[in-house]
């Protein structure tokens, strides 16, 4: 089954209207990731300090950023330069800065993972060369394969054999064509997929994950006759079916593992004991009793009917297959096997000759070479013009051939000359035409698109060539009128873009429409939920206009057809028609229908060698992979399925389809809940494509390249050289430094953050690098607390609060217990982004930047009640935070939890199998929150002014407490805000709301609780700030005036998601806020000019 479509936005798929970065990857936040690693406020978390890595490459910085950091470089230069004649030491610190910086840039030497494979980790020093950072092949090293072989993937049932107290969640992967590589929409799958199956595990459900591939037929089948004919310039009628079968398994094999080992390298907790592929023995049985038993039904059928016929696949097409090109008029387009483009677009008028008269009757058509094949043409029966020629005949020009006049309501007397030609073997509209009036049904066409014996002298001519030989034929004889631009769809094959023409063949096909309406039932009924709700729309609209589906398929690779041609002795059947076959579930059972059928009768079967549709076995996914048709204990346990998480267009092609399948089979439905998934566009929001040089590799992502290598690698594909230029000049653009190594749990929080449940995903390899640092920040925080606790250090039996606790522990465990709330509610409304917005802000805003750097005070100054007390909360903030990550970082989180000392009593032996977080009332603490809340937003006051006005140290701040209760805090956490506003701040005085307002001081309006004031007076320019100050604040009148409008248009709430809504509204208290401190500094400067 192809992902590609669904997944990595093929050219030509129309796809959701683009929303552009989703809300967890607003400048803000890309900001707060990039710098995660660089901030000098973090403390253990800034480069160079407790471990961390100080030489982190940076982000690609906006022109506006760029902009910035250039005025505030040049205000530090001329600072720098009038220090610089102050110290002669300065050259000699600077030459041992440039040193230092080159001595981190040595390159690692070849990481070689020393832990036997299958077998527990061997955990290093992490003061040794490959772990004083995060480096992410280092610690993504050894851990899948023993996840692997101690079966934690595996579903675990209770004692009673039963699912364990919670329930079952079970999703069966989407399964990715045995075709070829991965590409990033099946990363983004893989990772939404992993995360709902690793959350739900923790949270004690029997688990199961389904891998697998799909056979994809006509891929599979196009991509080893390529091989075969440019290697050995045969086809595979050469080899004959057998052996071109054997050569299609070895590549398929080959090809099987390769994705199976992305999907291991992408984190996937897959139970590889259950793998399937949509050929292997169980799921080739659920086909043939699927087959079987809906043909004894009557729901499968045989008919000779117009289908989709691929001329260069040589296969017949289902209409999901066929895309539409629109055309405005004359268009020359490239079609497979013709050197020259082919004239679309144009509607070719001229006259057939009436047959006993000199009388002719123009006609048109935009397909001129299939008046070969014409058999009648139709007139309406109320136009005067043609009423005479009724029942007459055209006289056609070139084939001997008599065409009868008929009257019929269908035509449009309006439109064109009124008269039609009818070619019912090569029009669905002339197909129920020619029904209606007993035409002959006149096939022109072989299977390989050339002109057949119907044809006369244009037989054995390819049919676009055609197109142009009969209108110079027509020319020549008198009988050509015009040529005039027409608006047109013409039908392309999706996989090979060859144009598709209706052609008659003797088909096996199925009826949809009484599936389809119990299919409709479910969706609406609940039994199954679709999100979002814009693809529940999509599907109901598809089944309300379902048509019969063909499951033939002229193919070798693929699931032959359980269907046998009787050929009775002494008699010439008609293979088209149904009641001469049979379908078993082996020759044996076919013979002994047929012999029933027929009985007294001689007779033999002959196999039909046409192979099913791969949607068929597709279809039957869900159950097939747990054992069905057999009663299996999966089946009895596991089934219905819980999730089927795709793209929203593959929602006709398989969803539908398994649904219908599951309901008339198993009479249940196959899964409750299907998730689609946003598209994945490039970083300036173009569509993935091969010619672009845009398709991203995730091994790409997660292990590094060089742009040459990415360059070699478009040379190993079939782009002519111009794509090819095309696609190197677009990597030389987005990656002129080729692809920084990411890892996969970078890797997967940025494809999970990614999705909004909006429209496409703009995909940007900057963002992924900038969450390798976020894992950076993790990893310096578990070292940092790891280095606090002592290898001697035993954990409480729970995280319970002891009573001991200072306000920033009640703080940092209310947070703890808040964000558990918030992300198990984002994750069960699938809000996907928002969920990791959650496990972010936890860490880095509330762990990393607030509770580590408050925690190292306490350790280092306390009583041992209070360093004791902090060590424990430490521990359960850290074991908290990696639990509740760890769906989404499955490495990064096992590495450093195996690393915590475990709890009293506590045997689990890896984090998958560890509990997740849950809200814990206990630890529901909104006073304190409150209380330590002013105390951040003192100290973010204090620091926002140092950088602002450049205090580097010996900074004087006063914070003016504006009630009681803001004054009893402040006053009495006045050591907690100094150490948070950081070094440069010798001291901080808290005032109440009745003393005088200091003065010669920059103003930070906190909250209706607090203003801060940071003295200035005497190191700034006093006028240069007014000025600065006023452009300022009417800057951000400006944009406060903006935000209004944007939260004021009409709809904003109805069309906008709440995370867009709820950060457009924070853009516009940041604006109101930056306003107003602007207008009290301002006051502040001109009350110092007048001193």
């Amino acid at each position: 089954m192809a992902l590609n479509a669904a997944s990595h936005n093929i050219p030509g798929e129309k796809t959701g209207p683009a929303t552009g970065q989703p809300p967890s990857l607003s400048n803000e936040a890309k900001d707060a990731i990039f710098s995660a690693a660089e901030e000098d406020a973090t403390g253990q978390s800034a480069p160079g300090k407790d471990g961390g890595d100080k030489d982190l490459g940076k982000k690609v910085k906006t022109e506006k950023e760029l902009e910035k950091e250039r005025k505030k470089a040049e205000k530090d230069k001329k600072f720098q330069e009038k220090q610089a004649k102050l110290k002669s030491t300065a050259p000699t610190q600077t030459k041992a800065k440039e040193k230092k910086k080159v001595e981190t840039k040595e390159v690692l030497p070849e990481y070689i993972e020393e832990t036997p494979k299958g077998e527990k980790k061997i955990l290093k020093p992490l003061d040794d060369v490959f772990h004083k950072a995060y480096v992410p092949k280092v610690v993504e090293s050894a851990w899948y394969d023993w996840w692997e072989k101690e079966g934690f993937f595996q579903p675990e049932f209770g004692p009673d054999g039963n699912v364990k107290p919670a329930g079952h969640f079970v999703i069966p992967i989407p399964p990715p064509n045995v075709t070829g590589a991965l590409h990033c929409g099946h990363a983004l799958a893989t990772a939404l997929q992993d995360v709902l199956v690793r959350w739900h595990r923790m949270k004690g459900f029997t688990t199961l994950y389904v891998p697998g591939c799909d056979h994809a037929g006509i891929s599979t089948q196009s991509v080893i006759e390529n091989i075969l004919w440019r290697r050995e310039k045969k086809t595979r009628h050469d080899l004959g079916r057998p052996k071109f079968l054997e050569r299609t398994w070895e590549w398929k094999d080959e090809y099987h593992s390769k994705i199976n080992k992305v999907l291991r390298r992408l984190g996937g907790s897959f139970d590889w004991t259950r793998e399937a592929f949509t050929m292997d023995k169980n799921l080739s049985a659920a086909v043939t009793e699927t087959f079987v038993s809906l043909h004894e039904e009557g729901l499968i059928y045989r008919s000779n009917r117009l289908v989709n016929w691929c001329t260069q696949l040589n296969t017949a097409l289902s209409n999901l297959e066929v895309d539409n090109k629109e055309l405005e008029g004359r268009t020359l387009l490239d079609v497979p096997g013709y050197e020259r483009k082919v004239e679309f677009g144009v509607i070719t008028h001229f006259k057939y000759p009436m047959d006993g008269s000199e009388e002719t009757i123009e006609v048109a058509t935009t397909r001129p070479e299939t008046m070969l094949g014409d058999s009648a043409i139709a007139v309406h029966p109320d136009d005067k013009r043609y009423k005479h020629l009724v029942g007459r005949h055209a006289r056609h020009p070139f084939v001997d051939r008599l065409m009868p006049i008929v009257a019929d309501t269908y035509v449009d007397p309006e439109f064109g000359t009124g008269a039609v030609k009818i070619t019912p073997a090569h029009d669905p509209n002339d197909y129920a035409l020619g029904q209606r009036h007993n035409l002959e049904f006149i096939n022109i066409l072989n299977d390989n698109g050339t002109m057949n014996h119907n044809t006369g002298k244009f037989e054995g001519q390819k049919r676009f060539d055609v197109r142009y030989t009969v209108v110079d034929e027509l020319t020549k004889l008198g009988l050509f009128v015009k040529k005039a631009d027409n608006p047109m769809k013409v039908p392309l094959c999706a996989k090979s873009k060859d144009v598709i023409e209706p052609l008659m063949k003797p088909q096996w096909w199925m009826k949809m429409q009484g599936m389809a309406q119990e299919a409709i039932k479910v969706v609406q009924n609940g039994e199954i939920k679709i999100r979002p709700e814009s693809a529940e729309k999509t599907y109901h609209h598809w089944l309300a206009n379902i048509n019969d589906w063909c499951l033939s398929r002229q193919l070798w690779w693929g699931h032959q057809c359980p269907a046998y041609f009787v050929k009775i002795e002494g008699e010439n059947g008609d293979p088209a028609n149904d009641e001469l076959w049979v379908t078993g579930r082996s020759e044996e059972e076919a013979q002994q229908k047929a012999a029933k059928k027929f009985a007294g009768k001689i007779f033999t079967l002959e196999r039909d060698p046409d192979v099913l549709d791969t949607w068929f076995s597709s279809g039957l996914w869900p159950f097939s992979t747990l054992g069905w048709p057999n009663n299996t204990n999966d089946m009895q346990k596991l089934f219905p399925t819980s999730v089927l998480e795709t793209g929203w267009d593959i929602l006709f092609f398989w969803v539908a389809r398994m649904i219908m399948f599951s309901l008339h089979l198993t009479k249940k439905v196959p899964f409750t809940e299907v998730y689609c998934h946003s598209l994945i566009r490039d970083s300036e929001g173009r569509k993935m494509s091969k010619s672009l040089g845009n398709v991203i590799d995730p091994v790409d992502i997660m292990e590094g390249i060089e742009l040459q290598v990415l360059h070699d690698k478009l040379r190993l594909g079939n782009l002519d050289p111009k794509e090819l230029k095309t696609a190197e000049r677009y990597q030389k653009t987005s990656f002129p430094q080729g692809i920084p190594e990411c890892g996969a749990d970078a890797l997967r929080l940025a494809l999970v953050g990614y999705t909004t449940g909006g429209g496409d995903i703009a995909f940007d390899v900057s963002v992924i690098h900038g969450y390798r640092r976020f894992c950076n920040k993790i990893y310096q925080a578990t070292k940092f607390v790891l280095g606090k606790v002592g290898d001697d250090f035993v954990p409480q039996k729970t995280g319970a609060k002891t009573g001991k606790e200072s306000l920033a522990e009640r703080w940092i465990l209310h947070k703890l217990s808040i964000a558990s709330k918030e992300i198990n509610e984002k994750l069960e409304a699938r809000e996907f982004s928002n969920s990791t917005q959650v496990a972010y802000k936890y860490w880095y805003d509330n762990l990393c930047d607030v509770f580590i750097e408050e925690s190292k005070a306490i350790i280092q100054a306390g009583t041992p009640e209070q360093q004791r007390s902090a060590q424990d909360t430490l521990y359960t903030a850290l074991e908290g935070g990696l639990t509740m990550i760890h769906p989404f970082m499955p490495f990064l989180t096992e590495e450093l939890w195996q690393r915590l000392p475990r709890r009293p009593g506590d045997t689990t032996p890896s984090i998958v199998k560890a509990a997740y977080p849950q809200y814990v009332k206990d630890l529901d603490d909104p006073v304190s929150e409150a209380e330590y809340e002013l105390l951040l937003g003192c100290s973010k006051g204090i620091r926002s002014l140092m950088a602002e006005y450049m205090i580097k140290d010996e900074g004087k701040a006063f914070v003016q407490a504006l009630n009681e209760v803001s004054y009893n805090t402040a006053n009495t956490e006045v050591q907690s805000i100094r150490a948070l506003a950081g070094k440069g701040v010798a001291s901080v005085e808290v005032i109440s709301k009745d003393a005088a307002t200091p003065t010669g001081c920059a103003v930070y309006s906190v909250s209706s609780n607090a203003t801060v004031f940071l003295e200035v007076k005497g190191r700034v320019d006093i006028d240069a700030e007014i000025k600065k100050g006023k452009e300022k604040m009417k800057k951000a009148a400006d944009g406060v005036e903006k935000q209004r409008k944007i939260l004021h248009a009409p709809d904003f709430e109805e069309k906008v998601s709440g995370a867009v809504q709820a950060a457009e509204r924070q853009k516009l208290e940041d604006f109101l806020t930056e306003q107003k401190n602007r207008e009290l500094s301002i006051q502040q400067f001109e009350q110092l000019k007048l001193e």
